[in-house]
């Protein structure tokens, strides 16, 4: 099974994630403000506002893969970590090391 140090570590590798997607959307609001340029029409590559899109759904995501992490961590505490939410029943190995904050055993994720 899964050790809690690997849970801990792989989590922190989601917060420096969640906090570089941060970083990266304040430096493009920052060097937005005050401009009213229309980049829409610009042909040189990404504009602005995708790149916003872009980046805001990575924080996003980043920052929902910390809080899966740390309720597993929470589950690992409580010891229902590798329980199915749903069934009872353990988790299997292979997939805690696909996705290991799954609540779900496989059976159980499908009808969902």
């Amino acid at each position: 099974m899964i050790s809690r140090d690997v849970l801990a570590e792989q989590r922190a590798d989601a917060v420096a994630r969640a906090e570089h997607a941060a970083s990266a959307l304040a430096d493009l609001v920052h060097d937005r403000q005050g401009s009213n340029d229309d980049d829409e029409h610009d042909p040189e590559g990404v504009t602005l506002s995708s790149e916003w899109s872009r980046l805001s759904a990575l924080a996003d995501a980043a920052a929902d893969e910390v809080r899966q992490y740390d309720d597993a961590l929470s589950r690992w505490d409580a010891g229902d970590y590798g329980i199915c939410a749903s069934c009872g029943r353990p988790i299997p190995e292979g997939r805690l090391e696909v996705r290991p904050f799954a609540r779900l055993c496989v059976p159980c994720a499908e009808k969902k």
